[in-house]
């Protein structure tokens, strides 16, 4: 016969615990980084990067009013959770030959948080 106790340790072992949540706050910071050349207000102008305000469900260099390199005019990609984290991590591993110089975010965490602020504060 099973103890109480093991009951419930196998009980918590086998229930989900929820994922860390992201941190607007702290996505808003590290988009602090990007605001030098991107905006993500509607309308705003593109200052050096396109604008990326509605950029979930975008084609890459699709947006009218900027000039985008070849590579990301014919890269296919459509921006998602998935593609715009592997974006930032590393831009010019992930498309060779896109004209943005920034190095790439490389925390977990802060790519995550970035995505929470951009789903919030570019629609």
């Amino acid at each position: 016969m099973l103890r109480p106790a093991v009951i419930l340790a196998l009980a918590l072992s086998l229930t989900p615990l929820p994922a860390a949540a992201a941190s607007i706050a702290i996505g808003q910071a590290v988009f602090n980084r990007c605001r030098v050349c991107h905006s993500i207000a509607a309308g705003a102008p593109s200052p050096v990067g396109p604008n990326l305000h509605a950029i979930f469900g975008r084609k890459a260099g699709t947006l009218d009013n900027y000039a985008y390199s070849e590579a990301m005019r014919k890269s296919g990609v459509v921006w998602d959770d998935n593609t715009l984290a592997k974006y930032v991590r590393n831009p010019r591993a992930f498309m060779p030959d896109n004209r943005m110089a920034f190095p790439g975010v490389k925390d977990d965490r802060e790519i995550a948080d970035l995505l929470a602020y951009l789903h919030q504060a570019a629609q």
